[in-house]
Formats: C-alpha cells, sequence, structure tokens
C-alpha cells in the first residue's frame, strides 16, 4: 500500500479552482487505487513552527554549530516532525493559487519548515547540493488568473518555477504539472480551462 500526501494551500476552498482539479486527481487516484492510503494537509488549518528565537537558533547549530541545547533540541523536534509527515509519504499532490506571480504565505512557511540540511537536502563542497527525497513522484496543481503561456508573461510567473526549482532542489526528477489559467476568463470559456485540468487531471492519476 502506497501513501499519497495531498498538501492543500488555497484558503477559498470550494471557490478554488486549483482544490477542484487536485480533489478530482484524488478521486481518480483512490478509484485507481483503493488500496492506497490518501492524506490531506490542509496548510491554513495545520500549526507550523515559527522560526523565532531558539528554532532560528537550533536550525544554525545544524548547520555550523555544536549539539543543540535542551531548548534548541525541543524547538527542532518540532520542525522535525513537520519534515517526517512530509518524508513518510510515497507519492505527493500539491494545489496552490498564484499570489501576486508567486506562492501563498501559507505554502512558503510550510516549504520553509520542511527544507532543511540533513533533512531533505544535503551540501557537499565536492559536489554541492543534493536533495534527499528521491525516488518519488509529484504532481503540482496550478491556477492563475492571467495566463501565462506568452514569452511576454512567463518572466512574471515566479509559481510554477519557484515549485519546479525548489522540489527539484529536495530530490524529485518525476514532477507533473496541471495548469489552470486564467481563472478570470468569461464563464463559457472558464468552463471549458476547468474541464480540460479536471480531465488531465484525472488521465495523470490515473497511472500515479
Amino acid at each position: 500500500m502506497s501513501k499519497l500526501l495531498y498538501i492543500e494551500s488555497s484558503p477559498r476552498k470550494s471557490r478554488s479552482k486549483s482544490i477542484k482539479v487536485a480533489k478530482a486527481f484524488v478521486d481518480q487516484y483512490q478509484a485507481s487505487n483503493p488500496g492506497d492510503e490518501v492524506v490531506t494537509i490542509d496548510l491554513w488549518q495545520k500549526t507550523l513552527p515559527e522560526f523565532d528565537g531558539y528554532t532560528i537558533d537550533a536550525r544554525y547549530q545544524v548547520m555550523n554549530g555544536p549539539a543543540h541545547d535542551a531548548n534548541q533540541a525541543a524547538a527542532w523536534k518540532s520542525v522535525v516532525d513537520v519534515i517526517e509527515e512530509f518524508k513518510s509519504a510515497d507519492k505527493y499532490l500539491f494545489s496552490l493559487p498564484m499570489w501576486n506571480f508567486g506562492i501563498p504565505y501559507k505554502l512558503k512557511h510550510y516549504i520553509d519548515v520542511i527544507a532543511q540540511p540533513g533533512q531533505t537536502f544535503s551540501f557537499s563542497p565536492d559536489t554541492g547540493y543534493s536533495g534527499l527525497v528521491t525516488g518519488k513522484p509529484v504532481t503540482v496543481v496550478y491556477a492563475r488568473g492571467g495566463a501565462y503561456g506568452s514569452d511576454q508573461a512567463k518572466g512574471m510567473d515566479f509559481q510554477t518555477s519557484y515549485m519546479q526549482m525548489l522540489l527539484g532542489f529536495i530530490g524529485f526528477t518525476e514532477i507533473q504539472s496541471v495548469v489552470v489559467e486564467p481563472t478570470m476568463a468569461a464563464a463559457d470559456d472558464l468552463v471549458k480551462i476547468e474541464a480540460a485540468a479536471v480531465e488531465k487531471a484525472q488521465q495523470l492519476a490515473t497511472t500515479f
């Protein structure tokens, strides 16, 4: 039995296009893999550790310093617990809207927690950075109000470029994407856009 971890980062819920398409993916995945476990993390409901005080000190102790003291160890455990939950999955699904050409701050907070040295990546002076989350597939559902496929608009898209870079950095090589755009299209066009995205998501889920 495999475990699919679905990470949801839109607060709009029933009005969210990224969630709608991601849930179509999940439904198809469960139909195709009835014995697998699906775990959802709603980043608007999840409490994440803050990087202040003992937590940030503990992070730098990992990179540069001696062993943690008791307060740092307790703070670092809250970080490692989130990372272990993330790494426990066999497959991953993210859904996210575009905010100010990038990603929602709740997702950035989650990424800042899980992207830690010795946990999801390593560094060697000889070989550089190496991702530690390897051999696992990930699908990302993106939604954005505008269309960013043209040469002129691509430079404004820090949503997909950031996620592709970050996922690759921590070790993912099998990265699939579903893009819902433009969600601010006229109603008739939006119906077609959503339907096409749902169809693609279902196709990907069938063999995921």
